[in-house]
């Protein structure tokens, strides 16, 4: 997938407010007014399996916009006749500033209305008349037209927020929610405390004012059926090493672009109260709930009404802090969900509701390395690995000594990893934040990932596998788990000792079309099987079915946990939550 530039002077960026509400797991992607395809070519990035199509009225702009979805229509929308296959399959309309430009965008909207599924969503963007530059600029005499923005000369249609809203319900669909969209906050609250006195004069409230002022756009979301509501609410450790990027931040943003849903981060002491109506599920991320204050926590999260899920990721048996004789991370909540089967076998022990969700990758970037087939680097970035490595170290150092220049190394995080190389063609970086470790991942063409086999280890995910082929990186991987998920020769190649990587490594440098096939066949087997897109729909359903269990679960807690036993199930009783 390439990402074609425009070859005229024509607005090629995208909106990062829509993007985010596009479901993620959407099967079919209608965007009106595409432009160049930016929008839609950023989401197949975060699902390849979808299709998404585009109407756009300039010839040029629908050019590039071929290049990079599944198909272009070229014509005016409000007169262009879609495909018979568009209706009821359309899982995300889109319209991304495009119906402030139409003579009669209500008609439209209701037309279009039988496009959507079943659980299909609408997206608008529009400009807001309320804005205050418009305020601005006619106090001063200085309203005039532009080429583009808020002042455009194409414009037709003005909207506020609560006329868009309305006009979207008058089309027949139900408004969900809408995001404004604010640009120059600082310059807007100027001129508002420079009119003050005049709002008050008008008995206008300049919060409020500011409030419908600030926003440049909103987003609206709507459907054609209010949606079953629910709310997922989740705790996180501070970022180490992406398992919360993975694990927490992800998984909740694309949650949340689900019809209905709410899902966001919080900590304890900020829940929020359940909806009355509305099922509600607190995940606990890799908590350490030890002795009677780790009960006393649980209790009153389970006293506000929530059905309570652990997320843990590694072998508790191995965590010092977790052989507390009285450790309730498990026993003492309605489920538990984890990454690996053979973690469900071992956290099953305490709690038989179990779910795996695999890590999975939310987004598979445009590749950007073998750009210089004479040079190969080799990326190394482990914490709590300084056991996995000593043993192939020789074998690193042989191979550096024959190849020179051309393999390079990149280590972040391990300086004893970084200083035993015996290569001056190496660079070291202290502990990255996620986003500068996938970026400083992406760079290179072999990502070394040893695992000694410990059963400890055996219980690891294949994150670091997943990062790198999503990045078309070739992995260089010990048997230890990642022989569970790499064809050896075909998606990846395992090494079992020292001697195998020192041959798989040569063999690596003297034929650089080696490592690319195999991350090229690496990066189809996570698009086709682990992206975050996928695991949306299953996740939701777990949840909602956790819920409709619900009293169930809460009488095998209580057989679990006896001092709970006057504790409501979720969902009766529901009180200010307290810790």
């Amino acid at each position: 997938m390439s990402a074609p530039a425009a070859p005229y002077p024509y607005a090629d960026g995208y909106n990062a407010d829509l993007l985010e509400r596009i479901p993620p797991s959407a099967g079919l992607v209608l965007d009106i007014g595409c432009g160049t395809g930016a929008l839609g070519f950023q989401f197949k990035q975060r699902n390849p399996r979808a299709r998404v199509f585009g109407v756009e009225g300039d010839a040029r702009a629908a050019m590039v916009a071929a290049g990079r979805l599944d198909g272009v229509i070229t014509g005016d929308i409000e007169t262009l006749a879609l495909p018979d296959s568009f209706t009821g399959a359309v899982d995300c309309l889109v319209y991304g500033d495009v119906l402030e430009h139409l003579r009669d965008p209500w008609a439209l909207l209701r037309r279009h209305a039988a496009l959507l599924s079943a659980n299909g969503v609408l997206l608008v963007s529009l400009p807001n008349v309320e804005h205050w530059s418009f305020a601005a600029r006619l106090l001063q005499g200085g309203w005039h037209y532009e080429e583009s923005g808020l002042f455009d000369r194409t414009h037709l249609r003005w909207f506020s927020r609560d006329s868009a809203g309305r006009a979207l319900a008058e089309a027949g669909y139900v408004p969900l929610d809408s995001v404004g969209r604010v640009f120059e906050a600082e310059r807007g609250r100027r001129f508002i405390a420079a009119i003050t006195p005049a709002l008050a004069a008008l008995g206008v409230d300049p919060e409020s004012y500011a409030r419908r002022a600030l926003p440049l756009q909103y987003v609206w979301r709507a459907t054609r059926t209010a949606p079953a509501r629910l709310q997922i609410f989740s705790t996180m450790l501070a970022p180490v090493g992406g398992v919360s990027h993975v694990r927490v931040v992800e998984p909740m943003q694309a949650l949340a672009a689900a019809p209905g849903v709410t899902a966001r981060l919080t900590n304890l002491r900020d829940l929020p109260r359940p909806a009355p109506g509305v099922p509600h599920i607190l995940i606990l991320h890799r908590p350490a709930l030890l002795g009677e204050a780790g009960l006393a926590t649980l209790r009153a999260v389970i006293a506000a009404g929530y059905l309570v899920v652990c997320e843990f990721d590694d072998h508790p048996d191995y965590i010092p802090i977790l052989q507390h004789p009285e450790m309730h991370n498990f026993r003492a909540v309605h489920a538990v969900q984890t990454t690996t089967p053979m973690l469900a076998e071992v956290l099953g022990r305490a709690n038989p509701e179990i779910a795996v969700f695999p890590n999975a990758v939310s987004v598979l970037p445009v590749p950007r390395n073998f750009a210089d087939p004479a040079h190969l680097t080799l990326f190394f970035g482990g914490i709590n690995r300084e056991a996995d490595w000593p043993d192939f170290m020789p074998a690193l150092n042989e191979v550096a000594a024959v190849a020179g220049d051309r393999l390079r190394f990149v280590v972040v995080h391990d300086r004893g990893f970084f200083d035993a190389l015996a290569s001056p063609h190496k660079r070291f970086h202290p502990m990255l934040d996620y986003p500068d470790y996938l970026a400083r991942l992406a760079e290179a063409e072999i990502s070394f990932m040893p695992l000694g086999d410990t059963v400890f280890n055996r219980c690891k995910s294949d994150l670091k596998f997943i990062e790198a082929a999503a990045r078309r990186v070739a992995a260089l991987a010990s048997e230890t788990v990642y022989g569970n998920i790499i064809t050896d020769g075909r998606d990846g190649a395992v090494f079992r000792d020292r001697y195998e990587l020192r041959t798989i490594l040569l063999r690596m440098i003297e034929t650089p079309s080696l490592p690319r096939r195999l991350a090229e066949q690496a990066r189809a087997l996570v698009a086709g099987r682990r992206m975050l897109a996928e695991q949306i729909p299953p996740r939701l359903a777990w949840y909602r079915d956790l819920w409709a269990r619900r009293a169930a679960l809460h009488a095998a807690l209580i057989a679990r946990i006896p001092a709970f036993a006057d504790l409501p199930p979720p969902g009766e009783d529901v009180s200010s939550p307290s810790s």
